[in-house]
């Protein structure tokens, strides 16, 4: 199957699960299932550009600051359920983890065979 075709007939939410382990603050999480589910029906684009930028793209949207602010953390009210670090999400963990393991996760999908 033509990588571009495979791409088209999977979703997201292939890439999604298993969740991380580990988290950045205590809004990592809430914003991952909220981008799990925002982009639950979306298509997998055919090329690794323009999957990077609709990433960029939902994450952005989502917590209103673009994924290369230099700010340690964005706050987002509706991911404040109590604690410490609540409401907190971490641009450092977005950076370094969450999107490059929904990047591995994606090119591994596409990978012939």
């Amino acid at each position: 199957m033509h990588l571009a075709t495979k791409a088209l007939k999977t979703s997201f939410t292939d890439l999604f699960e298993p969740k991380p382990v580990q988290w950045g603050f205590r809004g990592d999480p809430y914003l991952w299932e909220e981008m799990a589910s925002v982009l639950a029906d979306t298509p997998l684009p055919p090329t690794e550009a323009l999957f990077n930028g609709l990433l960029e793209e939902t994450f952005a949207r989502l917590v209103g600051r673009p994924l290369n602010s230099q700010a340690s953390y964005v706050f987002v009210e509706r991911y404040s359920h109590g604690g410490m670090s609540s409401g907190k999400v971490s641009f450092a963990f977005w950076r370094e983890t969450g999107v490059p393991l929904l990047r591995r996760r994606y090119v591994h999908l596409l990978k012939p065979g």
